[in-house]
């Protein structure tokens, strides 16, 4: 990636931890006199212009053919089976692991759903018409099928594969019909694995990487959502309420561990704010985390600090960003206008996603295999099309 190759995007005026200043004031959540609270100025996020569109779906042109690195993760019961990974799982193989070559194609599918008139357009639907075959979709069944790794990627990879399947089933191209049919015994088998396995979870993963339930959850309900499948919704508004409503204080003095891309608060928080009527949501959210303006939220409300970007994963903290960006600008959804929260998190949303915007450009190829998935759910979660 180019160095500055998102210098469109405005810096933030300052250092980001000088935006918060420190005074006597009630909570802009509750309204409730805390004493020592934070006053945020209000920063909007940056729009996704076709440029931009066009910036990040050249990252996945650029890496979803690309077989090597490759980090695979397979388990191999022998000899025979040390094959090429790109013969085991033909259609996502490349952008070094499986999971993210999934998500980068879940970028391209959703750019060019959003933005018709992308440049590369042409270029995207040639690609996607090469990579969902049913021959390629036939092998990547038959190797998840395989005794010894049945639990491939599960849950992070699954939920992206769902989330994939659900972006295509909104595309009214005709060509997102074909497409739909030659992934659909791949959507079935992962499907009803997903439900299987979060309906014996005895307790959600909550740490902040791969297996995070609550992160899973939320794209897997996207999925369920766009196809209409009801059994599949309500199984996950079921599980969240089993895993999750019991919840207080969530500890996020503990947050960010040194090499997280999902925040365990916030990416909660985010799902059962679709899970939860709006009253009870509230409620469940004053007693979860601290108040946003007072101390105790301060590691939240402040972007990560990154010491090597490059670094394959101390560098998943630029997908931080990106994370707490979309978790902010969905939790401003949940809140009224008249909430004082609802102000806090469209802010702290737009501060995260620059920030991450300008991380990408330091990244290198740890750094461009994957996060253009992230940026683009988080320039997206907001945009009035149907199930953003």
């Amino acid at each position: 990636m180019p160095a500055r190759f998102f210098s469109a995007i405005p810096c933030l005026p300052m250092m980001i931890f000088l935006l918060f200043s420190c005074r006597e004031a009630p909570d802009a959540g509750t309204g409730r006199f805390t004493g020592r609270v934070f006053v945020l100025p209000s920063v909007e996020a940056p729009a996704l212009t076709r440029a931009l569109a066009s910036k990040l779906v050249a990252l996945p042109l650029a890496c979803i053919g690309k077989p090597y690195p490759n980090k695979p993760g397979h388990v191999l019961a022998s000899d025979a089976e040390n094959l090429p990974h790109a013969q085991k799982t033909p259609i996502f193989h490349g952008c070094f692991d499986w999971h993210s070559s999934v998500h980068m194609h879940w970028t391209l599918v959703r750019l060019a759903r959003l933005f018709p008139e992308l440049p590369d357009r042409e270029r995207i639907l040639a690609l996607l018409d090469s990579q969902f075959t049913s021959a390629k979709v036939a092998a990547e069944l038959a190797f998840f099928r395989t005794p010894h790794n049945t639990t491939f990627e599960r849950t992070y990879g699954w939920a992206w594969f769902l989330r994939l399947a659900g972006e295509i089933a909104l595309w009214k191209d005709p060509r997102a019909r074909t497409w739909q049919a030659a992934l659909a015994p791949l959507v079935r088998h992962i499907r009803d694995a997903s439900m299987t396995h979060l309906g014996k979870l005895a307790r959600p993963v909550r740490h902040g990487v791969h297996a995070n339930t609550a992160f899973a959850m939320d794209m897997m309900l996207k999925y369920a959502q766009a196809v209409g499948d009801r059994d599949f919704e309500a199984a996950l508004f079921r599980r969240a309420r089993d895993f999750y409503l019991a919840d207080r204080d969530c500890p996020a003095a503990y947050e960010p561990s040194g090499v997280d891309f999902i925040s365990p608060c916030l990416s909660e928080a985010h799902l059962l704010s679709q899970i939860l009527p709006p009253a009870e949501f509230s409620a469940w959210f004053d007693a979860f985390l601290p108040a946003v303006g007072t101390p105790g939220f301060d590691n939240l409300r402040a972007p990560p600090h990154i010491t090597d970007y490059k670094d394959y994963v101390i560098g998943h903290l630029v997908g931080l960003n990106f994370s707490r960006a979309w978790s902010y600008r969905g939790l401003a959804a949940a809140f009224p206008a008249s909430d004082g929260r609802r102000a806090w998190f469209s802010s702290l949303g737009a501060i995260h996603l620059i920030e991450g915007l300008l991380g990408m450009d330091r990244t290198g190829y740890g750094g461009e295999h994957w996060l253009a998935s992230f940026a683009t759910y988080a320039l997206t979660i907001d945009t009035g099309s149907a199930n953003p």
